[in-house]
């Protein structure tokens, strides 16, 4: 059994420092592709004037208010789709954006979808399309469905955390965590 629920449960900022160095798997259209998640960004709920939980429940934003698990898809700007690990309680719309990761599988088809051959999964819209994840695995678990958070974080790694950006609202709080990795 997953420990991912106990990973997410609690305080969002916690869990998202537990996300970074875990592997994030599409398998969509049976194509399997995975990235080593390298940056996530906390968002608080109704606490955090950034959240899309803060202005309560919408139809845009109801799966942040189911379970830890929970895979919250957006579309930003209308444009790109985003990710998100939904964590703390059902009810309170916290959640984990997911920004970046390095390609470990599926590089290939992470080329196609994106068009290119560099800057494959470096931002969130770029990793949600590398993925092939679409507003339709909006709500889905990260346990059992067509995107997945699996295994642990290598050891040792290293943890710089910094403001959030590209928002204008409680910008300055740092909860951005990317994973650098180690030098020589």
């Amino acid at each position: 059994m997953s420990d991912l629920p106990r990973l997410l449960a609690g305080d969002v900022v916690a869990a998202a420092r537990r996300l970074l160095g875990r592997r994030l798997r599409s398998e969509i259209g049976g194509i399997v592709c995975e990235v080593l998640l390298t940056e996530v960004e906390a968002y608080g709920g109704t606490e955090d004037p950034a959240s899309h939980g803060f202005g309560g429940w919408t139809r845009r934003n109801a799966s942040m208010f189911r379970s830890p698990g929970t895979l919250y898809v957006y579309r930003s700007y209308g444009i790109h789709w985003c990710l998100n690990a939904v964590a703390g309680a059902v009810g309170e719309p916290a959640a984990v954006l997911l920004r970046a990761g390095r390609p470990l599988v599926g590089e290939e088809e992470m080329r196609r979808r994106r068009g290119r051959s560099d800057h494959l999964c470096d931002g969130p819209g770029k990793l949600a399309q590398a993925l092939g994840v679409t507003g339709e695995h909006d709500g889905t678990s990260l346990l059992e469905g067509p995107v997945r958070l699996l295994g642990d974080p290598p050891p040792g790694r290293r943890i710089v955390a910094g403001p959030r950006v590209g928002i204008s609202r409680a910008a300055d709080r740092p909860w951005r965590f990317r994973m650098v990795e180690p030098g020589p």
